[in-house]
């Protein structure tokens, strides 16, 4: 079982590209999946699960008690992935990262790490700045990391900052980063940018996304691109993405850039200065 987080800068398309690309595990590879969104917007499957509003575990948990059964808090969607959110506390009260160390072990006591499992996948808010968010990796749970990032200055500047965390926590929890995905927002030369970031940092460009419409008409009708509209080219870019980090055995500790270092390349390329 490969367990894997994606982090990456708030709104840069985490969870629709990790709900994509299981969508792309499931149906072009066969694998068995299971989604753990770790976001208190608790949006992490609505496409997998075609829009069904997912009780979360610390909902359920304050509704019923810590008395429950398993499908309480994990329903199946698209091609049997299963699908948990981890939720988050009351809005101003508590912290967001607790419910997903609540979740996780939760989960564990529940059983839902079954034998079957390929993979897990941890969808992660935001950048890595509290103890709660780095949970995950902090605790070794997700051993391979993924990040989210485009062409554009602050997703390169929570790239780096994410990479230090895991740099931090890669000897006691024995996390890598298997790289980075371009969720392309049509920034002049911006592969050839987060390549040149990603090589700083010791890794690879794993993907080029590419923008589509397809994208948004999916998430309107509530599914993923492979669901909605399985036969267009923006469908099989979420195929070679699965492909890709499937076939991917370059885990690295990542190397992240002084702030100085990122800002030379960012003008180098035309985007900072």
């Amino acid at each position: 079982m490969r367990q894997v987080a994606i982090y990456g800068k708030g709104g840069i398309g985490k969870s629709t590209t990790t709900q994509n690309l299981n969508a792309g595990l499931a149906e072009a590879l066969g694998m068995q999946n299971m989604i753990i969104g770790c976001d208190p917007k608790a949006d992490s499957t609505r496409l997998i699960l075609g829009g069904l509003a997912q009780k979360t575990v610390l909902d359920t948990l304050r509704d019923e008690g810590e008395d429950i059964e398993l499908d309480a808090v994990l329903k199946p969607g698209y091609k049997g992935i299963r699908c948990v959110e981890s939720g988050g506390p009351e809005p101003g009260v508590g912290c967001a990262g607790r419910g997903i160390i609540t979740s996780i072990g939760l989960l564990e006591k529940l059983g839902a790490y079954t034998p079957d499992l390929d993979y897990v996948f941890y969808d992660v808010l935001g950048d890595v700045v509290c103890g709660g968010f780095a949970m995950p990796i902090r605790e070794g749970k997700a051993r391979e990391i993924y990040i989210v990032c485009s062409g554009e200055m602050m997703a390169l500047y929570a790239a780096n900052n994410i990479a230090k965390g895991v740099s931090k926590y890669a000897n006691t929890g024995g996390v890598r980063l298997g790289g980075l995905i371009c969720n392309s927002r049509k920034v002049e030369g911006e592969a050839e940018l987060v390549a040149a970031v990603a090589k700083e940092m010791g890794t690879t460009m794993i993907h080029f996304v590419p923008r589509s419409p397809d994208v948004t008409r999916a998430e309107i009708n509530k599914k993923t691109v492979i669901d909605y509209c399985p036969d267009t080219a923006q469908a099989e870019e979420y195929r070679e993405l699965a492909r890709k980090i499937d076939a991917n055995r370059n885990l690295t500790i990542p190397r992240p850039m002084a702030q100085e270092r990122l800002e030379e390349l960012l003008m180098e390329f035309g985007l900072a200065g």
